[in-house]
């Protein structure tokens, strides 16, 4: 057994290999940054990667839904025992992983299939699933969106697809002094003793920053396309309803989802949600910057 050690968002992540034949740490290549010697206290979760796990019976699970993350279907189904099963498949339709959990997601296995790009796909959609949901009653919530750090703060942008959360960092990036890239797809958010933190991950879509690194949370800024730049800052409810959507939740589990809301409630609480209603341009930037940045170093 081939034994692995992560720190992800200042949380001990295990992840152990049966057989190391086809599988191994050369599919672990985004948690390099996040690698360390041994737990430093209660594991956050562990995940057995073993080949020759089957599924479950299918007397004892009970098909939820299959939904589609982008990049292929997911197949999810209850099990009798409170757990969960996962198919992960590829945008080619081709089965990746298999994936079961039990309730609250800190013990899971999963078996690999196919080339190594399949198994790297299947495997790290698997840990992304695992961590968001382990997370439900932790105060910790894995978002969708690109984050940029200035000045000790990390800025995180929301938005549909397409919308131009990667343009408004790379803005930032270029017009902003003093500004780098924490993670371009797949923060994570962590409330610790009520203050918001906000994390690079080892998940960070097309571009490849995987960045063990941490920040207070400055802003969570949902972007909307306009003809002029602007920033508003919405009412809680708004605030709430603007952030929900790039949150992983899984509203058919209520103990989950409602743990989910809850954290987002807190987030919502500290005051830093805004709206940045936008061109593509350095004006934005501009705008947006002056705008989130206000008090912060105060």
């Amino acid at each position: 057994m081939e034994t692995n050690n992560f720190n992800i968002a200042d949380l001990d992540v295990q992840i152990a290999f049966r057989d190391t034949a086809v599988n191994g740490k050369q599919l672990l290549h985004s948690l390099e940054p996040f690698r360390t010697g041994r737990p430093s206290g209660e594991l956050f979760f562990r995940l057995t990667v073993d080949d020759t796990l089957r599924p479950i019976p299918k007397e004892r699970r009970k098909r939820i839904r299959t939904f589609d993350t982008g990049n292929g279907d997911t197949i999810v189904d209850r099990v009798d025992d409170g757990g969960y099963q996962y198919i992960i498949k590829d945008i080619n339709g081709a089965g990746c992983c298999l994936l079961q959990c039990n309730k609250d997601f800190t013990d899971c296995r999963c078996a690999l299939n196919g080339s190594t790009n399949m198994r790297i796909f299947g495997l790290n959609n698997a840990l992304m699933l695992v961590f968001a949901f382990a997370g439900a009653h932790r105060n910790v919530l894995l978002i969708h969106a690109s984050l940029v750090r200035h000045n000790g703060y990390g800025y995180a942008f929301i938005a549909k697809s397409g919308t131009g959360k990667s343009t408004q960092v790379s803005m930032w990036l270029r017009y902003i002094p003093g500004c780098d890239l924490m993670n371009d797809d797949n923060p994570i958010v962590r409330i610790i003793e009520g203050e918001a933190w906000i994390y690079g991950s080892p998940w960070s879509g097309k571009t490849p920053c995987y960045r063990n690194v941490k920040a207070r949370l400055g802003a969570l800024t949902r972007i909307d396309r306009a003809a002029a730049n602007s920033v508003e800052k919405p009412d809680p409810i708004s605030a709430f309803a603007s952030l929900l959507p790039s949150c992983s939740s899984m509203k058919w589990d209520p103990a989950i989802y409602n743990a989910i809301c809850d954290t987002i409630t807190k987030v919502v609480e500290t005051g830093r949600i805004f709206t940045l209603h936008c061109l593509p341009d350095r004006e934005a930037a501009e705008v947006c910057c002056k705008a989130v940045t206000e008090g912060e170093n105060s």
